[in-house]
């Protein structure tokens, strides 16, 4: 550090024994001394002062001499401007694990975090979980080791856990089954955006962050968020957010789409056995199976981009400028599966094609790409995490095929939960043993994982036909009059009822 000029000397540098010459700095502006007025104070400026924006621009500062500069420079334990894994002496096998405690903490909270949005309501959840988890991220600045960066991460994930669940739970109280899927890819598009956004902020400000605006948007959210369509008034807006008859139609239409929404009430908590009913409905089994796989094959690339990129020579502009298409491009991409999915009616096909995408760019890494240019690289990595993602289409697919409120609150909790396991397993398939930056292992693993996946959906539609065919085949044999009376003398529910069909 010496050789940079810092001084790490915690006592108050003597710099008036210091010599300044002052001919290197001749030729800049004296500093202009400012009369303290009763408007120095504030953000008021003197209109008839004029200003000579030359003499601003060139004014001299202490850091035009570099014997002065040295004194004024910060400490080297005050920076942490670039390099977080290097300032922090942690490892790629580190890395992994700090990854590892974000998504166990996430697990942990999941269910709890769905149990209590569904007792004091998701529009007062909610908001408190964005509060909490900004405080938490906001607490990033006091890592200073390995240790600390895994309890900042711990907490992070478990003040997190549970939002989305709790989102898609809100949403459907005002969306039919129809509308939630583009709701939620949106939902998620927007977050990727903002990502994009960030990655020049966080440059701007040498990746600093902090979490006033995050705190705000939670507090904005007691505000804001609602009940549900027909308990929209409160102090700040007495005439509520809806008329008396836009309130009767949202109600009618979403409850006409699905009954099963109006079996409990937004503020009714779900008990033990309404869980254990919730975790043995066997039919929503295939969707956890896929929610623990198919997202694996892209995600150590994509955890790994920013490393890969430096790693093979870019420099951190660079990197996070090309950081940004890869985003846009996976971002719109899963906005396009998302409404074909919902056009034809077929998930399980387009999640089957998004695993195709994914597979020849696999292998191109796992046999060449220590072969192939830097640009060939990118360009090979940018196609495979530009894939169309349905993770949105199998969110609402998931909420949609519970046909319950008991069921859906924890189906999608568990749903999620399934997703945070992939993350671990793809946080530990790159390993500090394996010839990073090209982890041969690790990427003949995601091929083999790829062609699971791609089994794994074409067994979950031929699943769902099946039960689909063995409910018709019922509900055929009965009568219509046997049919009206269906409802009344038998005992099943949700998505157990002989004149459901599940999504496929």
């Amino acid at each position: 550090m010496a050789s940079l000029g810092i001084s790490t000397d915690k006592r108050e540098p003597d710099v008036a024994s210091v010599d300044v010459p002052k001919a290197s700095t001749a030729d800049l502006a004296e500093p202009r001394v400012q009369r303290e007025t009763y408007t120095s104070w504030g953000f008021v400026r003197n209109k008839h002062q004029k200003v000579d924006l030359d003499a601003t621009a060139t004014v001299r500062s202490v850091f035009d001499n570099p014997d002065l500069a040295r004194f004024y420079h910060p400490r080297s334990d005050y920076e942490n401007i670039d390099g977080l894994v290097d300032d922090l002496g942690i490892d790629a096998n580190d890395y992994n694990n700090a990854q590892n405690m974000y998504r166990v903490g996430f697990l942990i909270a999941e269910l709890p975090s769905q149990m209590i949005g569904k007792k004091v309501g998701t529009d007062r959840w909610i908001p408190t979980q964005i509060i909490l988890w900004s405080v938490a991220s906001g607490g990033q600045f006091s890592m200073n080791g390995r240790a600390t960066f895994f309890v900042c991460r711990f907490f992070i994930g478990l003040f997190m856990g549970g939002l989305i669940p709790d989102a898609v739970l809100h949403l459907s109280y005002f969306y039919k089954n129809s509308e939630m899927p583009m709701r939620l890819a949106v939902f998620w598009f927007v977050n990727s955006m903002s990502s994009v956004v960030a990655s020049f902020i966080a440059y701007g400000v040498f990746n600093l962050r902090g979490s006033i605006i995050s705190i705000g948007i939670g507090f904005l959210g007691f505000l804001f968020m609602v009940p549900g369509p027909t308990q929209t008034r409160s102090w700040w807006k007495p005439s509520g957010y809806f008329t008396e008859r836009e309130e009767r139609i949202i109600v009618n239409r979403v409850l006409r789409d699905d009954p099963s929404k109006g079996d409990m009430h937004n503020r009714q908590g779900i008990d033990l056995g309404m869980l254990c009913k919730s975790f043995k409905d066997y039919d929503l089994w295939p969707i956890y199976a896929i929610g623990i796989l198919f997202q694996m094959p892209g995600d150590p690339p994509g955890q790994y981009l920013n490393l890969s990129l430096r790693a093979i020579g870019y420099d951190r502009f660079t990197t996070t400028l090309l950081n940004i298409p890869v985003t846009v491009a996976a971002s719109c991409t899963m906005l396009g599966i998302t409404f074909l999915t919902e056009y034809f009616h077929q998930i399980s096909f387009f999640g089957l094609a998004s695993q195709l995408w994914s597979l020849p760019f696999l292998v191109v890494i796992y046999t060449s790409a220590r072969h192939l240019s830097n640009w060939s690289l990118y360009a090979v990595l940018f196609l495979l995490l530009a894939s169309p993602s349905v993770h949105a289409a199998q969110v609402s697919w998931c909420s949609r095929i519970s046909n319950s409120v008991r069921t859906r609150a924890v189906s999608s909790a568990v749903y999620n939960i399934t997703v945070q396991l992939s993350g671990i397993a793809s946080s530990n398939v790159y390993r500090k043993d394996d010839s990073p930056p090209w982890y041969p292992r690790g990427n003949g693993n995601l091929v083999a994982i790829n062609v699971s996946v791609i089994v794994l959906y074409a067994l979950t539609k031929v699943y769902y036909v099946w039960r689909n065919k063995q409910k018709e085949r019922r509900w055929s044999a009965m009568s219509t009059a046997e049919q009206q009376q269906y409802p009344v003398d038998h005992a099943d529910v949700g998505n157990k009822r002989l004149d459901f069909r599940f999504d496929c």
